[in-house]
């Protein structure tokens, strides 16, 4: 015992105090010799090794040797000693297999540490390489679906931009054979040169007859085809009155601009006049309609048509079927990821518990091997069975004992 303690008392009386203090006037001198071998390290990372090892382990020990020397002082007023000293034994082998715990549970959660790292390089890899897979194999997947799907039943897309484009193409080429001849209609017309803006406007104009030469030559389909013959004179002359006004103003000039080479190469030869310009526009303009109308241009028609006013192409039932299969595709884009999403969350909940109970775990059968010193002195019975399975059976330990201490002893009959 410290020398300032005993100096307190009267010096007949410091033997007698030396003597009843010598259970545990050892154990204070004792504890700074190990707190100082854990704090005097002479490294940082052996003593980082020592605190994460050690530092427990040498805390329990101070606890257990401080319950273990002051419970001799207990022991000439408790009842049943030799049950009290059967129960301080077994809190050292407690204390024992606590420390072993507290080292395998340590070892153990750094392996799972590093087979978790382990593992997570090797799902970061696989996801690496997948999405390089899938990268890869996008543009045959995108194609696949698009070939697949466009072979089913609905709007000829392919054929509709095709006729769209053809149609902004003639505009194109005409605009630009027939912008010289308009220029000197308008300036002879108004006495000045044409306005900047008459190109675009003259696109516009051709684009817009374009398409309706297409639609023309449809609705002359639809009334053969549905043997409506009342119609089908009407309609041949519309057609004819087309085909007039496209040679005579759009090939018509397209054949003239080519002319000065065909008479290059017959050298002066053959030259054109107005029944072999027509002709040769007529031809011109019979050879484009027919390749561009099989080719793509009686499927593009009538989608055109029915965008243009605003009616169903398929029948209202496909239609029906093909809004319910788009929902439920739809359904099935945003399910998926969302019960995928709730799946990693519920993994990610379950793998959190359990490396807090790797983590946790070794710590508590230290503290409860503390306490359970401590309550032996108290109270003469341990509070906690060691080892623990979980961090849910020392929740469920310290509940139960709990409500037995606070429910009142039943009478005894």
């Amino acid at each position: 015992m410290p020398k300032s303690i005993t100096n307190l008392v009267p010096e007949q009386w410091q033997d007698l105090v030396e003597f009843l203090a010598a259970p545990v006037s050892w154990i204070p001198g004792m504890q700074r010799e190990i707190l100082s071998f854990l704090i005097n390290s002479a490294s940082g990372w052996t003593a980082g090794v020592y605190w994460v090892l050690l530092l427990f382990p040498a805390l329990l020990w101070i606890g257990a040797v401080w319950c273990t020397q002051l419970s001799l002082y207990t022991l000439p007023f408790r009842s049943g000693r030799l049950e009290f000293i059967k129960k301080m034994l077994l809190a050292w082998w407690d204390a024992g297999l606590a420390v072993w715990m507290f080292w395998v549970g340590l070892g153990r959660f750094f392996v799972v540490v590093v087979g978790w790292m382990f593992e997570l390089a090797r799902l970061g890899l696989k996801l690496i390489m997948e999405t390089g897979r899938q990268v890869f194999t996008l543009p045959f997947k995108v194609t696949g679906d698009m070939t697949r799907s466009y072979f089913q039943p609905g709007v000829p897309w392919i054929a509709f931009l095709l006729l769209l484009f053809w149609c902004l193409l003639e505009a194109v080429i005409f605009s630009y054979v027939l912008f010289p001849t308009v220029s000197e209609v308008l300036a002879g017309l108004v006495g000045v040169e044409a306005h900047r803006l008459t190109s675009p406007f003259l696109f516009a104009f051709l684009f817009l007859l374009i398409l309706g030469s297409y639609a023309c030559l449809q609705a002359l389909i639809d009334t053969a085809k549905n043997r409506e013959y009342k119609f089908l004179v009407q309609m041949l002359l519309v057609e004819l009155f087309v085909m007039f006004f496209e040679v005579m103003f759009l090939y018509r000039e397209l054949v003239d601009a080519i002319s000065p080479w065909i008479a290059q190469q017959t050298n002066e030869q053959f030259r054109m006049g107005i029944i072999s310009t027509l002709s040769l526009a007529v031809f011109g303009w019979l050879g484009v309609r027919g390749m561009t109308w099989f080719l793509f241009g009686q499927f593009g028609t009538p989608p055109l048509l029915a965008f243009m006013s605003r009616r169903p192409l398929v029948p209202p039932e496909a239609e029906g079927r093909g809004v319910t299969q788009a929902r439920a595709e739809i359904d099935r884009w945003w399910r998926a990821p969302l019960e995928d999403f709730k799946r990693e969350i519920e993994w990610l909940h379950e793998k959190s518990n359990e490396l807090m109970g790797h983590l946790t775990l070794p710590f508590l059968h230290v503290i409860a091997a503390a306490l359970n010193f401590a309550m032996i002195l108290v109270t003469s019975r341990p509070f906690f069975s060691i080892p623990f399975k979980n961090l849910k059976e020392v929740l469920e330990t310290r509940e139960t004992l709990a409500a037995m201490h606070l429910q009142p002893k039943k009478a005894a009959p």
